[in-house]
Parts: C-alpha cells; structure tokens; sequence
C-alpha cells in the first residue's frame, strides 16, 4: 500500500527485496528512492541503516538528485557505509517539510508584502515547536530559535531586518539539524548484505602448481611435474608482485580414461599428465590431492606458507569427474545416462570433452548436493577460505543458492567467484544468490565506447548484484587483442583491470607476454597449459627485461594506497575527442582529518599508434569547484603537470599507454 508521503522505485533492489542487495564493509553504496506528494508543499527523506545487531545508525539525509530524464523527477539519494560484516536492512523514511514550505514561501510572500504577518506568525509558531522539543537545557541552539522567535514577533522593527534574521545560516543549520516531521512514513526494511574487504578488493594470480619448480631433464627432454612443495618457492614473488589472492586450478588426482593429451587431443602419451578439470581417478576425487602434487600435508604447508606472505589460497571447485572418478562407480544416479546405456560427457558443441562428466542435480539433489557441501567444508577445514567456481551456469541455481546460503550461515568470510561466462541473466542471478565476485565479459571489451560503456554499467548498473573481478587473461582466454598487440596490448589491458575493477585477475605467462594462439581465431593458447606443463624460466625473463612484472607490481602498489582504487561505485568516465584515448577517474570521501582521494586515468586504448586528444573533465565528479585547477602526478612515468578542466594528452604506447593521475591540493 502506498504511504502517505509515496515512496517508490526504492534501489538497491534485488528481486524486489527478496535478496539481499551487495555490500562491503567500509564500502559507500547509494540508497535512492523516488519520493513526492500532492500539492505544493515540501517534504523531506532520509535512510537509516539497520545493523546486523538490530541498532540503527543516524540518518543520512536523502538529496534530491538532478532531473535529467522523466526517470529522474523527484528523485532523491544519499550515500551509506555499512561498518560491520552481516545482514543489514536500510529504510526510508519520508514526510512533509513544514519548515522547508514555510521558507520557501515565506522568501517569496513576505517580499512580495502578501500575508506578511500572517506569514511572521506561522514561522513563530513552528520555531517554537523546535524550540520545545530541544529539552530544558540552554543550549546556543536555544539562543538562535529565541532570538528568531523574537524576530518574528517584532513589530517594530523593518520587515526586510526580520525577515534576514530568520533567513540566517545560523538558523537554517538549527532547523536542519532539527526538523519538523508530519505525515511521516516508512518504507521498508530492505535487506543488504555486508561482506569482508576482500569480497570486493582483491588481486588475484593464478598459476599450475604443476608448471612451478617443473623443470626438463636435459639428457631425456622428458618433463617432470612441479608439485604443491616446489609451488609454494613462487609464492613469495606472487606476493612481491602484490598479489593477495593465489588461485589453483584443481589439485586432484586426473582421469586416466580419456585422458587428453597436448592441445586438446585424443592421443596422449603416456607422460601427458591431462587436464586437471577432468576430476577424479583410482587415487581418489574431489576431497583428495593429485599424488604427483604431494599430500594433504603439502597443502597444509602451502597454505600455512601463503599466509606468511600476505596471500589467501583460493582453489577450484569444478564439479565434474572424470570417467574413473570414484562417484561414477558408488553413485551412476549422480550423472545423465543416455539412450545407448552410456554416461553423458561434457559438450559445448562443437567442443566435446570426452574426459569429463557432468553432473546431474535431478535424480538425487539431497544427496548430491550434500556431497557437495561435505567437500566444501573439507577444504574449508584446510585453510581454503575463496573458492572459484568452474562453470556455475551449468548446474541448478536454486543448488547454488542453498550451498552457498549453508557456508555463509556458519563460515561467512568464505567467498565464491563465478566463473560464469554466460548470458546476462544467469550471470546476473548468480551474483544476486550469493556469489560474491563474478567474471564478467570484460575482456571482449576493448574499443573506447564499448570499454566506457561497460566501466560504467558494472560500477552503477549492476553493482548491487554483481562485483566484477576483471581478469586480463584466463587458461581458457587469449583474447585476439592480446595476440596480436604486443607488448603495449599487455599494459593496456593491466591498466585498465586494475584501475577499473576494485578486484582484477591475471593468469600466470601473462607477465612474459604469452600470446600465441593454437591456431587463427582460437582463444586458446599454443601447447595450452590446461593440458600439459609449462616450464618458465622467471628469473632469466627477469633478468633480460622480458617480464611485465614490474609494472604490475607498480599496479597494485596504486591500488594498495589510493582508497579510491579499492572501491566500485565511484568510477566516472570523461570525455575525450580521440576514439582511442579514454578517461575516467574514481574519488574516495574525505576522512575525518585528510582530503579526497582522486585519481584520474587517462588510457591510450590502441596498441600500435600514438594517439593525442584534449580531456575534458567534469570537475563535479571530481568533487571541485568550476575552474579549479590542481596539481596531478603521473604515478607511472614520474612526472607532473597541472590540470584543469580541459586537457592536453598525448600517449605513445611503445612508450607509456596510460597516465594514472593522482590529483595534489586544489587552487
């Protein structure tokens, strides 16, 4: 039912308040609603946060918003920051403004010589309303509302010296901090739901524990397998990159029936060690670690050693087997058996994956579902706190929705990412059930419009039910750009996840710029390492200036002391007059004894030209004043320049491809 002062269009909204809308704690989020009612009077909004707790938080006053379209008449936002991790509720609250209506009318009456006294007496009357309800106590708020009551009723004095005082800053901020409330109503609560700092901010890095400390024998060429013991050496320079979060694809025992060999073939040999989706053999499954790995223990050790060096293990759920997975034999009625008799395998036509099963949450949800969630808790028992999900588009989501509604009841720090390369709607869902991070189609966007546009709809569009986590690269995802860019395609795309995205993810070779496709208009690699290992030699590439790893490094120290990083709803794009340069930037709020944190990004999207263009910045979005100009410093080349709001850039990308600006005190 519709209240007296109407509230409606209330966003964040997920599925009409039905689930609980994203948050993090320390992070703002907008709260907005379209607030009116008839006739002419004024009214006023605000939201109240609800803690996990059940206390509330003071009100934020909601401001209206600017009409830009019919959708945005008698709009109005505020800004929340949820403090605590949990389940919060936020509601609006709306009612009729007496005071704001006698302002308003009372500016315009009263110099007009209509109803001047009557208008003195009705403003006397509601300042003595404030009045009594400030209490007993003399306070300078008592003096003021004494002092304009006086005014008010003052006869003798000029209307024009009345009618100033009650006009005075000092008064409106009183009225303001204590306003008259009529007709009020409530709307709400609606849930939101408050996760740990790394559900939205993290740098991933994710590598083959296979391929590290794997090495070639120099008198047979044969290559032997790194395992969980040699891995854990590359950590330290992971987490001197900067990284927090070290993702290992799936550590279980491989299928030997099937098995594939190099490049996805149907031949291998019998050193090819599979792929390591393909889950599940004689030496166990999904709760078991693959013996050429080590043991549980070697897990233990590299997950204890992890965390001295600053990094949380997230590791791969993929929930598929192999064909001599131990599931097939104990439970059949867990997968699809066809019409000949035969289990189904995986296909994405014309993709077939003979060496996989998928499973099928139909015949016996209950029991499947438990399974699943007993190898859940066991990693979770393990140390692993952040798992990704392998290809959650393809099981039920309602499966989804009830195992990740199970962790959180007693593990609420655990976090899920979707790895959902799928249609909007099930991505979309995904993260509305639960998922705290999702892939997102990030890395098909690489022209200016399409990148603007995309920056733009994650940060606002989607940001209550989705936080993106931009990878530039994935086992599965050589993009073209990559390909064929060199070295500058590389940095571009660095640039641009990292600044973009409070969460961003790179694949292991991405820092050796590996971009050799298997063949003409693949996206998967040459001697991919999904189905072989890889043996690199780091610290040579390092040596001969082969590795971008500085530069990320460089990346993630920006995003380690800018706050304006770290968040996902403060991106706002510029305009440029080049088709290849683009520009946004993020601010962070003010602390209690610092300025705004505000950085500007400026990019040179195209890999193989220098481009030049003038930038034109919306100094509001930036939180200054029309005409200021202020320092910037260029936190990549060094240098400095100041700024305005029309600006000159000109990037060579085989020299520098971005600017990332961090703006010094304004003039």
């Amino acid at each position: 039912m519709v209240g007296r002062i109407p509230v409606i269009d209330v966003m964040p909204l997920v599925d009409n308040g039905r689930l609980p809308a994203k948050a993090t704690v320390g992070e703002p989020f907008p709260v907005s609603a379209t607030v009116f009612r008839e006739g002419h009077d004024l009214l006023g909004a605000e939201v109240v946060l609800i803690a996990p707790d059940g206390s509330r938080r003071p009100p934020v006053r909601l401001q209206p918003q600017p009409v830009l379209d019919r959708h945005t008449v008698d709009r109005y936002a505020a800004w929340v920051t949820p403090d605590l991790p949990g389940a919060w509720q936020f509601e609006i609250h709306a009612w009729s403004d007496p005071i704001g209506t006698w302002q308003h009318d009372a500016g315009i009456k009263i110099r007009a010589g209509v109803d001047v006294e009557l208008m003195f007496t009705e403003g006397r009357l509601l300042f003595e309303r404030v009045l009594a309800g400030l209490g007993k106590r003399t306070t300078p708020e008592h003096k003021i509302l004494k002092g304009a009551i006086d005014a008010a009723q003052d006869t003798t004095r000029p209307v024009e010296a009345r009618l100033a005082q009650l006009e005075a800053p000092e008064l409106g901020a009183v009225l303001a901090a204590h306003p008259l409330r009529e007709l009020v109503t409530v709307e709400g609560p609606y849930p939101a739901y408050a996760d740990r700092e790394r559900a939205l901010f993290s740098s991933w890095y994710e590598f083959f524990p296979r391929s590290e400390g794997s090495y070639r024998e120099p008198k047979t060429g044969k290559v032997v397998s790194g395992t969980l013991a040699t891995a854990a050496k590359r950590l330290d320079a992971v987490a001197a990159m900067g990284f927090d979060v070290i993702y290992l694809p799936p550590i279980h025992p491989i299928g030997e029936i099937n098995r594939k060999g190099p490049n996805n073939t149907l031949t291998p040999g019998p050193d090819d060690p599979g792929s390591p989706w393909a889950i599940g053999s004689r030496h166990g499954g999904h709760d078991a670690v693959h013996p050429d790995l080590g043991t549980l223990e070697d897990f233990d050790a590299f997950v204890a050693h992890a965390k001295t060096v600053g990094l949380e293990v997230a590791l791969d759920l993929a929930l598929q087997c192999a064909p001599d997975h131990p599931w097939v034999e104990a439970h059949p009625e867990w997968f699809t058996t066809r019409a000949d008799g035969t289990i189904a395998y995986a296909e994405n036509p014309p993709k077939k994956y003979q060496d996989i099963y998928p499973l099928n949450f139909d015949n016996d949800p209950e029991g499947l579902s438990r399974e699943v969630l007993r190898v859940v808790r066991h990693w979770m028992a393990h140390g692993v706190r952040i798992f990704r999900v392998d290809n959650p588009h393809t099981k039920p989501v309602a499966f989804w929705q009830w195992l990740l509604a199970q962790v959180r009841a007693t593990d609420p720090d655990v976090l899920f990412l979707s790895e959902a390369f799928t249609k909007p709607p099930m991505l979309q869902t995904l993260g509305s059930i639960g998922f705290h991070q999702s892939y997102t189609y990030f890395t098909w966007r690489t022209a200016k419009d399409e990148v603007a546009e995309y920056l733009t709809e994650v940060a606002t569009e989607s940001a209550h039910r989705i936080r993106p986590n931009f990878f530039v690269n994935t086992p599965d995802i050589l993009h073209e750009f990559l390909q064929y860019g060199g070295p500058a395609a590389f940095k571009i795309r660095a640039v641009l996840a990292a600044t973009g995205s409070p969460s961003w993810g790179v694949y292991s070779g991405f820092e050796l710029f590996e971009h050799v496709a298997v063949k003409p208009g693949s996206e998967e690699y040459l001697d991919s390492e999904k189905y072989q290992v890889r043996v690199r030699d780091w610290e040579a590439a390092e040596a001969e200036g082969r590795s971008l790893a500085p530069y990320l490094t460089k990346l993630n120290e920006l995003r380690r002391s800018h706050p304006a990083l770290q968040l996902l709803r403060n991106l706002v794009v510029h305009p440029t007059d080049d088709d290849g340069i683009l520009c946004f930037s993020k601010v962070a709020t003010p602390t209690a004894d610092g300025d705004a944190d505000r950085v500007i990004v400026v990019i040179n999207l195209d890999p193989h030209a220098t481009r030049d263009t003038m930038v034109h910045l919306d100094l509001s979005a930036l939180g200054l004043d029309p005409g200021a100009t202020f320092p910037v410093h260029d936190e990549i080349s060094g240098e400095s320049w100041h700024w305005g709001a029309d600006n000159y850039v000109r990037l060579d990308p085989h020299v520098e491809v971005a600017h990332v600006l961090t703006v010094g005190p304004v003039s």
